[in-house]
C-alpha cells in the first residue's frame, strides 16, 4: 500500500506553509522521493531548493475532473515515490476524492485561516465539514487578536470529536482556555444544563474531564439503551446538529443506573448523575461516566434537538 498524506484547507489557509515546515524538518529527511501533488496555487510557492533537498516531486493538478485515480495512477508510475502528500483544493467537494485502490491514507490534516473562519463557517459549512469530519488535526493559524478561539474550537469539535485542534499565532502554538466562557459556574453544587450548557459540557468533557470529575450535572434527555452495553447502563443524551438538517448526531456518555429495565429507548427523562472518570469497554479507554442519583420521567423540551450551527 502507499502511504498518502491530504492535507486540506481553503486557499491561503496556511497549507503550503505547513507542508513547506514539514518537508524541512529532520524527521522527515527519509529514503525515497515524495510526491507532491498540489490542486490549487495560492500566493506562496514552493522553494525549489527545498523541494530538491528532501527529494519532493510537485505536480500540478488545476482541475477537479483531472483528479482521478486513472491520473493518479499514471504520477505514480512517472515518480516512483515512497510516500504522497496531496495539497487539496478546499473548493472541491471532499465527497468525490477517489484515490487509486492500493492508496492508503494515513493521516488527514486541516488547515483554517482563523480570521477568516466565521466567513467560511456560516457560508461554506458543507465543505468545511467534508474537510474536518475524517482529519485527524486542525490548526488553526493567524489566531492574532481573536478572542472567540473557544467558540471555533466548539463549532469544530460539533463536527469531529475526536479531532486534536492547534491554535496558533506568529508566535507560535497557544492554548485556549474555555473555563471562564462556559454558561454555568463550575462552583455550583449542582450543574444545571440547559440546550446550551449540554452541547457545551458535553464538548468540553471530551477534552477537560478533570473539571467534572466529581461534579453533579442535571439535564434533560433522551434514553439510549445500546444492545452492547453491561446490565445497569443507559446512554441519557440529545440529538445534535452538527452541520445542517442532514447531518445529525446523538450526544452522550455511559450512565450507570441500578433500574436500567424501567426504561425505555427514546424515552425522554431528567438525569442527575455524577460525573467520573472510568474505563469504559465501548471508549475503548477511559472517559466520563454518570453515575446516576436520579432518573425521573419527564416532558421533552420544545427544542428535542440542539444546534452547533
Amino acid at each position: 500500500m502507499k502511504p498518502v498524506y491530504i492535507i486540506n484547507g481553503f486557499l491561503e489557509s496556511g497549507k503550503t506553509e505547513f507542508i513547506s515546515y514539514t518537508l524541512g524538518q529532520p524527521y522527515f529527511q527519509v529514503q525515497g522521493k515524495t510526491l507532491l501533488i498540489l490542486c490549487e496555487e495560492g500566493e506562496v510557492e514552493y522553494d525549489d531548493l527545498l523541494l530538491k533537498g528532501s527529494r519532493t516531486e510537485l505536480e500540478l493538478i488545476e482541475e477537479e475532473e483531472d483528479f482521478t485515480p486513472s491520473h493518479l495512477i499514471e504520477l505514480e508510475k512517472k515518480h516512483k515515490p515512497e510516500r504522497i502528500i496531496i495539497e487539496y483544493n478546499g473548493m472541491w467537494n471532499f465527497k468525490n476524492m477517489k484515490l487509486p485502490w492500493h492508496w492508503s491514507v494515513e493521516q488527514q490534516i486541516t488547515t483554517i485561516d482563523a480570521s477568516t473562519f466565521p466567513m467560511y463557517f456560516n457560508n461554506m459549512k458543507t465543505f468545511l465539514a467534508e474537510m474536518v469530519r475524517k482529519s485527524e488535526l486542525i490548526i488553526f493559524n493567524r489566531c492574532d487578536g481573536i478572542e472567540d478561539l473557544n467558540n471555533y474550537k466548539r463549532n469544530i469539535k460539533a463536527i469531529n470529536q475526536k479531532a486534536d485542534i492547534v491554535f496558533e499565532t506568529a508566535e507560535g502554538e497557544i492554548d485556549e482556555i474555555m473555563e471562564e466562557d462556559l454558561p454555568y459556574n463550575l462552583e455550583d453544587e449542582v450543574l444545571e444544563l440547559d440546550n446550551q450548557g449540554y452541547g457545551i459540557w458535553y464538548l468540553d468533557s471530551l477534552d477537560h474531564l478533570e473539571r467534572y470529575e466529581g461534579k453533579t450535572v442535571s439535564f434533560t434527555a433522551m434514553v439510549l439503551k445500546p444492545k452492547s452495553f453491561p446490565k445497569g447502563y443507559f446512554v441519557p443524551g440529545r440529538m445534535a446538529m452538527t452541520c445542517c438538517a442532514e447531518d445529525m448526531a446523538f450526544l452522550g456518555f455511559a450512565c450507570a443506573y441500578g433500574q436500567c429495565d424501567a426504561l425505555e429507548d427514546k424515552q425522554w427523562v431528567k438525569v442527575t448523575a455524577v460525573v467520573k472518570r472510568e474505563y469504559f469497554e465501548d471508549y475503548q479507554g477511559e472517559g466520563p461516566v454518570l453515575h446516576a442519583c436520579s432518573v425521573e420521567a419527564a416532558k421533552a423540551p420544545e427544542e428535542e434537538v440542539i444546534s452547533f450551527i
